[in-house]
């Protein structure tokens, strides 16, 4: 059995990128839940892997730490079901995928993710309009030329919308302006029930990460008793 370490689902994007691909995958697979900005933190972390940060992937002796390892692992475990099957479209979804895990700083920075609220749409500074448009021209390249198949980047979900779902998630909740076909892409995604079923667990959590509760009034806060 795998077992997925993980930070709290209201906040963690990197968490959440391989839970969702296992769970696209119909993997059965255990999770650890360990809340970030706790006493204990830390010390929980390391007591898996030595980098000190979430998600880690534990199967039997084996730990996979970063969350595109541990998409490459279960590529592995799973070929032809995490990356798309034609090497042109692979090529570039990983391509994709490691611009993602590398950049868009200005759009994490000003919107992190916080499944628990939505807030009201805002000029969110030049940078974020950059980053803003690079993910659209991203999705829609490779939509147009890979995308015929189904919904997704690639037709079918593969690992680079896993790696983009923490986008979907930003440009929903602070409400920025997207063309409709982005919209499209976002509502795809935010209509898998494996997604859905981690916002409603997400929604459910009691801890709260200060540095993640952006210092403006939102629009609604879906969190029970807030």
């Amino acid at each position: 059995m795998l077992t997925l370490v993980i930070a709290n689902k209201l906040y963690s994007s990197w968490s959440l990128r391989p839970w969702l691909m296992m769970t696209e995958l119909g993997l059965a697979f255990d999770e650890i839940v360990i809340p970030l900005d706790q006493p204990d933190t830390a010390t929980r972390i390391l007591a898996h892997s030595p980098a000190g940060k979430v998600p880690i992937l534990l199967d039997g002796p084996l730990r996979v730490w970063d969350t595109l390892a541990i998409l490459e692992y279960l590529a592995e475990l799973h070929p032809g079901r995490v990356w798309p099957a034609d090497r042109a479209a692979r090529a570039l979804a990983r391509s994709i995928s490691a611009e993602m895990h590398a950049g868009f700083g200005a759009l994490r920075s000003a919107c992190p993710m916080n499944l628990g609220k939505r807030f009201a749409r805002r000029d969110r500074g030049p940078a974020v309009a950059r980053d803003l448009a690079r993910v659209e021209a991203i999705w829609r390249d490779a939509r147009a030329r890979f995308g015929a198949g189904g919904p997704f980047l690639f037709g079918a979900f593969s690992g680079a919308d896993a790696m983009y779902v923490p986008v979907v998630t930003r440009l929903d909740t602070y409400d920025l302006p997207v063309a409709p076909d982005t919209r499209a892409y976002m509502d795809a995604v935010l209509n898998l029930p494996g997604f859905q079923a981690w916002r409603e667990a997400a929604l459910k959590e009691t801890w709260i990460v200060p540095h993640d509760e952006v210092d403006e009034e939102p629009l609604v806060d879906h969190r029970a008793g807030r």
